[in-house]
C-alpha cells in the first residue's frame, strides 16, 4: 500500500481545480489552448465554439466540454 505526502495530494488536487478558481484564469488564453480549442470546435461541428478573446478560464472549460461531447476523455 503506498500513501501519498501532503506535497503529492496537493499537486494532484490542483490539478483538478476549478478554472473559475485560477488566479490566471482571467489572462488571455494561451496558443495551445487557442489551437485545441479551433481544432475540437471544427471537430464537433460546432465552429462558434472558438474566439479569439476568451480568457485561459473559459477556453479550458470549452474544451472539457468539447472533448466530452466528442467523447475523448
Amino acid at each position: 500500500m503506498t500513501t501519498q505526502t501532503q506535497s503529492e495530494q496537493s499537486q494532484s488536487s490542483n490539478t483538478e481545480k476549478n478554472p473559475d478558481d485560477w488566479v490566471s484564469g482571467d489572462e488571455p488564453m494561451t496558443g495551445a489552448q487557442g489551437s485545441y480549442l479551433k481544432t475540437l470546435s471544427e471537430q464537433a461541428h460546432k465552429p462558434e465554439q472558438f474566439a479569439d478573446d476568451l480568457t485561459k478560464a473559459e477556453a479550458s472549460k470549452r474544451i472539457d466540454a468539447l472533448k466530452q461531447e466528442l467523447d475523448l476523455g
